[in-house]
């Protein structure tokens, strides 16, 4: 039970109902959706016809469901999830906009149910290939039903780890020279381009680590408490321009420090 008496179980199945049909309006949206392409931040940070569609699917189901509360999302204005105590709902319509632009698999719907700015239930839904990666607060994660457990990796340079670039040039520029030295401390480098699914792979195992500078609330509320609920050492943002840090227990003091040494984390 939720610290406001609100059944986390419940909000799950509120998250997974929502999600799956916001998934499937996004996958047979696509078609017409890659033709209506605006901007946000920088040419290269797109958002399409069908990322507004789905959040506003969201807020209408959700207003539904959950009639007054509050939802945060990436399109339009709404909640703020900061602390107060009720129930605040934070969306990520098409997390990995470009993926889901090119044709790219790795995109998702993220939902999550946040009290006081903590996640307590979350569904992270792949509209290309059906999957449900889902999480109570304390209830463990799971994907398509079944529990999931981060890797047991202890060393760094047997370890695959998976980040991601900042849409800005000058950002991304840094971010390559600080990975560069990374590059030599570990077995790989993988950058799928969707934080919510990268989240998830941290708790599935197939991937030891993760990290990004510049995530938004929406880009980590849902898999966050996924990898958390999985086992996985989580450090979040104070900040948008904040590192997230997501990794399995025994790399995690090497990458951290890893990540020090090389300057990353002063990106």
């Amino acid at each position: 039970m939720g610290p406001v008496g609100v059944a986390e179980g419940d909000l799950l199945d509120i998250a997974i109902e929502v999600a799956v049909e916001a998934a499937e309006l996004a996958r047979t949206a696509r078609e017409a959706a890659i033709h209506d392409v605006d901007t946000k931040t920088s040419e290269t940070d797109v958002v399409t016809a069908a990322d507004v569609a789905v959040e506003r699917l969201v807020r209408e189901r959700l207003a539904e469901r959950r009639p007054g509360e509050p939802v945060l999302g990436e399109e339009e204005a709404g909640g703020s999830g900061a602390p107060g105590g009720g129930v605040c709902w934070v969306v990520d319509p098409i997390d990995g906009t470009v993926n889901y632009l090119y044709g790219l698999p790795w995109y998702a719907v993220s939902l999550a149910a946040q009290v006081d700015g903590e996640s307590v239930a979350a569904a992270v839904v792949e509209p290309a290939s059906g999957r449900r990666w889902t999480a109570t607060r304390g209830g463990g994660a799971f994907l398509d039903g079944r529990r999931l457990r981060v890797s047991s990796a202890t060393r760094l340079e047997l370890s695959l780890i998976s980040t991601g670039f900042a849409y800005r040039a000058e950002r991304r520029s840094r971010q390559a020279a600080a990975m560069a030295s990374l590059l030599g401390r570990v077995r790989d480098i993988r950058r799928p381009g969707a934080a919510s699914l990268d989240l998830c792979a941290v708790a599935a195992g197939w991937v030891d680590g993760y990290f990004e500078h510049g995530l938004h609330r929406w880009d980590w509320a849902g898999g966050a408490l996924i990898a958390a609920e999985a086992g996985a050492v989580v450090r979040l943002p104070e900040s948008e321009a904040g590192l997230t840090f997501v990794t399995t227990p025994g790399i995690a003091e090497e990458l951290w420090a890893a990540l020090g040494e090389t300057g990353y984390r002063d990106i």
